[in-house]
């Protein structure tokens, strides 16, 4: 079943708050789905500077070393602030993927979350209250974020089946429904270069999306295909650096409700996750339509595209 929630804000007064109020929104949703449960946030950092987000199942093992460890293995400072089992890394940008390489080799326990210039994810096993209790989300600022609470039907209840996932850089998925083709794709996609690393349908289609971007497609672009290229039921919430998208399959079986003021883009399963929002008494509320692609980014104007019959 699932619940997911989203939020994009507009206005920058709101961003100190933007983990509280999608800690609200997801926890309303906690029947929807109370085995796991992650957040994604977009809080930016300095520049020429990138974000590893890792877990590990003993941070108290793991992580007591880890930063000496990356600093003599790779070029440039690491500073580490860790979270309960999560830790953020903080490297230069172009280093990430050779961090990613020596934790592999080195430190296979130490599993990556996400990584960006902006992004950080937090996922763990167990109900949303607990969960962002634990990474004290409610605390956390940022531009725009994306929340899930997930019931478990397709892969085992795991840290890595939780969503959100991230399989390129700042970008991030949710999903509710459920993908028929995620195993043949799984394995073009791994040909093709694209690592996915859980038996999950969702990061089958977090990877379709950046490998079509890696191959020169928008987000939008990416999106609209996915109609076409991805068999089953779904919505999709999608975070990038500067925006958030939505896309319903053509049925559009699974429930879904937006929201829109002059502070802020909302997303919720069931309007529920938005009634504690500031003005949603005025906001514009509506249910995305089916196969239409609905995406807002602070570098551009919105845009909505329908997909042709």
């Amino acid at each position: 079943m699932c619940g997911i929630v989203g939020l994009f804000l507009k206005d920058k007064a709101l961003e100190p708050k933007l983990g509280e109020m999608l800690t609200n929104m997801l926890i309303t949703m906690t029947d929807r789905g109370p085995d796991s449960a992650g957040i994604a946030i977009y809080g930016g950092a300095d520049a020429g500077k990138a974000k590893l987000t890792v877990q590990s199942d003993t941070p108290d093992i793991s992580f007591e070393k880890l930063e000496n460890r990356l600093r003599k293995a790779i070029k440039g400072k690491v500073e580490m602030t860790v979270k309960d089992t999560h830790a953020v890394l903080l490297i230069d940008a172009d280093q990430i993927d050779a961090a990613r390489a020596f934790l592999t080799e080195n430190a296979p326990e130490v599993r990556v979350m996400s990584r960006g210039e902006s992004l950080e994810i937090f996922k763990e096993v167990g109900l949303p209250k607990n969960v962002a209790q634990r990474f004290d989300v409610a605390r956390m600022s940022g531009t725009h974020g994306i929340g899930h609470t997930r019931m478990a039907t397709e892969s085992a209840v795991t840290t890595m089946g939780a969503h959100p996932f991230n399989t390129g850089m700042d970008q991030c998925l949710v999903h509710n429904g459920s993908l028929s083709n995620h195993n043949s794709l799984r394995r073009k996609l791994r040909r093709d270069g694209i690592h996915i690393e859980t038996e999950n349908d969702t990061e089958v289609g977090a990877a379709y999306l950046t490998w079509q971007m890696q191959n020169g497609a928008t987000l939008g672009e990416a999106l609209e295909s996915s109609l076409d290229d991805l068999d089953g039921f779904f919505t999709f919430v999608v975070g990038t650096k500067d925006g958030f998208g939505v896309v319903r399959d053509p049925i559009a079986c699974k429930p879904a409700v937006m929201a829109e003021t002059d502070q802020y883009v909302a997303f919720g399963s069931e309007y529920r996750a938005l009634v504690n929002l500031p003005g949603i008494e005025t906001a514009r509320v509506w249910e995305p339509e089916p196969a239409t692609v609905y995406f807002w980014s602070h570098n551009s104007a919105p845009t909505t595209t329908e997909k042709a019959a």
